[in-house]
C-alpha cells in the first residue's frame, strides 16, 4: 500500500501530463469519476450524503484489518472526480494515517484554477467527513 504522500505525487505527476491544460484537466478529472466503483442504493442514503456540497455526494467508509475502505458517488460527473480522487488518496489507510495526512497535491496541481470556489467548499467538506470518518473509526480500535 502506498503511502498517503506516494499516491498524492503520483496524482500530481499524472496532472502534471495535461500541462495545465484547463479544458483535458476537467475531462481527466471526469474520465477519472467514471471509473470509480458504482454504490450500492443501500449506501446512497441520506446519512452518507456529504453535508457542504452543492452537489450530492454520498460517502460512506467501513473498517476492515485496521484500514479504512470508502465508497462514495456523486450526482455530478466533476464532482464525482473530485471524490474518486481523495478515495485513492484515502482509501485502505490507516485511521491514524488519514488523520495526520497533509493533503497538498490540489495546490501543487493548481486545482483552484479547474473547480472554482463552491466545489472547494465541497471538497473541504468531503475531507472533512472522511476525517471524521477515520477519528471513529480510530476511537474503535483504541477501545478494543
Amino acid at each position: 500500500m502506498n503511502s498517503i504522500a506516494q499516491v498524492q505525487k503520483e496524482i500530481i505527476s499524472e496532472f502534471a501530463l495535461l500541462d495545465g491544460d484547463s479544458e483535458m484537466t476537467v475531462l481527466y478529472i471526469m474520465e477519472l469519476g467514471q471509473k470509480l466503483p458504482p454504490m450500492t442504493a443501500q449506501e446512497k442514503t441520506e446519512d452518507n450524503i456529504v453535508k457542504g456540497c452543492q452537489s450530492k455526494v454520498w460517502l460512506s467508509a467501513k473498517l476492515e484489518n485496521d484500514s479504512v475502505h470508502f465508497s462514495a458517488d456523486s450526482n455530478t460527473a466533476i464532482t464525482k472526480g473530485l471524490v474518486s480522487l481523495l478515495l485513492r488518496i484515502f482509501s485502505g489507510q490507516n485511521p491514524d494515517h488519514i488523520l495526520k495526512a497533509e493533503l497538498n497535491f490540489m495546490s501543487k496541481m493548481g486545482m483552484e484554477r479547474f473547480i472554482g470556489t463552491q466545489r472547494s467548499n465541497g471538497f473541504a467538506a468531503m475531507i472533512k467527513q472522511i476525517k471524521l470518518y477515520a477519528l471513529v473509526f480510530k476511537t474503535q480500535l483504541e477501545l478494543k
